[in-house]
């Protein structure tokens, strides 16, 4: 099937970095070069002194979004947008990211593809996490990781966890981290868990310093669901190292995938396993 020919992206810039005023402006450049049209998010906007359009209309009124940054950029992106199902690429400002994969050098060339449709879309799994606290559920997105963790440095914690409502394991140490297949190259991998093929219907469970060596990473299919509670007075929930939520003894998050994915625009000879040899400096 053809792809959709872009003619208009929004962009999304790193916060805090108003020194890539230029870089955006040699990006509109780029885009309007092949006709198409650029809007700014007026967060990203007001940062560099320029007017912008609220995101969620962003969302609604283009084609694509643009993320100009790092992997932490797109990863925020992608959780706000997610209920948009709008495709996302980025294009990295500093050092090749597992997502952001597009330099600026590059840029031109893409877009000329991305004008002409000659793309490719990867659809990658997302969490959907149900957190009860309190009697009241708080839904979540997470694209790379929930990670289910001790409140303090001095104390580990007990984490009790079903697998499709029955009993499965209780870790005691850290924590535990959930993982989609794209998270398994960030704190999962630090953890020592698996490297999954980021296209992959799985998730993991991957203990975090663990008080028993016989607590090993687990990969689950896609389409189970896992509950997690604390025995402990207190835990953190973080969701993709990025929000915070205090959890109390009785309360439970509720994980799985989601029926809905992520949707990341690449260059059809785009290499994953390029990527990850450059980034993990394999066969050197």
């Amino acid at each position: 099937m053809q792809n959709k020919i872009i003619k208009k992206v929004g962009v999304i810039i790193r916060p805090s970095t108003p020194e890539l005023k230029s870089s955006f402006f040699e990006l509109k450049k780029i885009f309007n070069t092949h006709g198409i049209e650029v809007y700014i998010d007026s967060i990203s906007a007001g940062m560099i002194d320029i007017m912008g359009m609220e995101f969620d209309l962003l969302c609604q009124q283009c084609d694509t979004l643009v993320t100009l940054g790092g992997d932490g950029t797109l990863i925020s992106t992608v959780r706000r947008s997610f209920d948009y199902g709008i495709p996302i690429f980025g294009v990295y400002a500093g050092s090749l990211g597992f997502l952001a994969d597009v330099s600026m050098d590059e840029l031109d060339e893409f877009a000329q593809k991305l004008a002409s449709g000659d793309y490719r879309i990867d659809e990658r799994s997302v969490l959907e996490a149900t957190a009860i606290k309190n009697d009241v559920s708080m839904k979540i997105h997470a694209f790379n990781d929930i990670v289910f963790t001790r409140p303090s440095i001095s104390n580990m914690i007990h984490v009790e966890t079903l697998v499709d409502n029955k009993a499965f394991n209780t870790y005691y140490g850290d924590g535990v981290i959930v993982s989609t297949p794209t998270g398994s190259t960030a704190y999962n991998l630090s953890a020592g868990g698996p490297v999954l093929f980021p296209l992959t219907k799985v998730f993991t469970l991957t203990p975090i310093c663990p008080h028993s060596l016989t607590q090993r990473p687990v990969v689950l299919p896609g389409e189970f669901s896992i509950e997690m509670k604390t025995q402990d007075a207190k835990a953190l929930i973080i969701i993709d190292g990025q929000d915070m939520h205090e959890f109390e003894k009785g309360d439970s998050i509720h994980i799985k995938l989601s029926d809905n994915f992520a949707r990341l625009i690449h260059r059809n000879e785009f290499n994953y396993f390029e990527v990850l040899k450059e980034k993990l400096g394999w066969g050197e």
